[in-house]
């Protein structure tokens, strides 16, 4: 366990995810996957978490196990088709994760779902948070719609708001 890491999660205010993330900007976010969305029959959330404390934090859990954690917490994984993403920022670390169910997973695999993750993480380097959330998503859109195309009827299964932790 880094002592540096832990200093920098405990020094990362919960209330600054809402200044980098502002109402205005979530509801920004929130349309982009609604729009999103219309281009395929997958299911996209967004989670961004300004520290881990307690437990997480003490165990050294990092950004990945994490975001499985949440993946399952906000049953993500229980979409019709297999078809839920989850893409998961853990702004202490500047760590990007996107964790998709096994219909979609298996179609993109790691390496698709890295090169998205970089180029986000290169955003948020530069302080473009909501260009690189919706580059994000629209990206993550792309490959849902490639194997997932949009079919009448098909019900929006997860909420599109943001979910701030």
């Amino acid at each position: 366990m880094s002592i540096t890491r832990i200093l920098r999660h405990l020094l990362e205010h919960h209330w600054r995810v809402r200044r980098v993330f502002p109402s205005d900007m979530r509801d920004r976010i929130a349309q982009a996957i609604t729009t999103a969305e219309t281009t395929h029959s997958g299911q996209v959330r967004f989670v961004v978490e300004g520290a881990l404390d307690g437990r997480p934090l003490f165990r050294d859990q990092p950004a990945r196990e994490r975001a499985l954690d949440l993946f399952a917490h906000l049953r993500i994984w229980d979409t019709a088709q297999n078809n839920g993403v989850l893409i998961y920022l853990l702004l202490a670390d500047r760590d990007v994760e996107i964790v998709a169910d096994r219909g979609i997973d298996a179609r993109v695999g790691k390496d698709g779902w890295e090169r998205i993750c970089r180029a986000m993480e290169q955003d948020f380097r530069h302080g473009r948070f909501e260009h690189g959330v919706i580059a994000g998503v629209a990206a993550v859109s792309r490959e849902l719609a490639r194997h997932f195309p949009p079919h009448a009827g098909s019900p929006n299964e997860l909420p599109d708001e943001p979910v701030v932790m």
